[in-house]
């Protein structure tokens, strides 16, 4: 995972299912809301975070830890809803 900085943050997946099909849509919803490139990562991997499929692919189970990587500083909004999403154990 990259260093952190404004423009990242990590999360710990809480839930007890982990990151799902369900969960991964809920974060693609809010990531097409924003004006410019959301990632998510699990050490090397990478996905965009506006893609259930990509996400999905990440495979991240219960106490995975995950980084949400925006590319514009006007998408912080994005950014914080997707940590709070992940940390309310994606309101399951």
């Amino acid at each position: 995972m990259a260093p952190p900085s404004d423009l990242s943050r990590e999360v710990t997946v809480v839930n007890e299912f982990g990151l799902h099909a369900r969960s991964a849509a809920k974060i693609a919803r809010i990531a097409l809301g924003a004006r410019s490139g959301v990632w998510v990562a699990r050490g090397d991997e990478q996905a965009d975070a506006s893609s259930t499929l990509e996400v999905l692919t990440l495979a991240c189970p219960k106490g995975s830890r995950i980084e949400f990587r925006i590319e514009d500083p006007a998408d912080h909004s994005i950014l914080d809803a997707l940590v709070r999403l992940v940390e309310q154990g994606f309101d399951e």
